[in-house]
């Protein structure tokens, strides 16, 4: 496994993380002395989000949601008619 001292970690440390992702991870020494090893995760795969049934029984949606205040909004838009 490769070691590399702090300044050359900060200098290529993109050059370092590329490697590390392909499976070469390395350690990164101060003053010869090891102190971090860098691998590359392997992280899960993100689950999808699951919304449906989110607040169900939480309200009830009247059935004429959508014709609702249409006389009191109409009166805010267009004046007295």
């Amino acid at each position: 496994m490769k070691t590399v001292n702090m300044h050359e970690a900060k200098t290529h440390l993109s050059r370092l993380i590329e490697a590390a992702v392909r499976g070469e991870p390395f350690v990164i020494a101060k003053a010869g002395k090891p102190l971090v090893k860098v691998t590359a995760l392997d992280a899960p795969a993100a689950k999808p989000l699951q919304r449906q049934g989110f607040m169900e029984g939480q309200f009830e949606v009247p059935d004429d949601f959508d014709e609702m205040f249409r006389d009191e909004i109409e009166q805010m838009f267009y004046g007295e008619e």
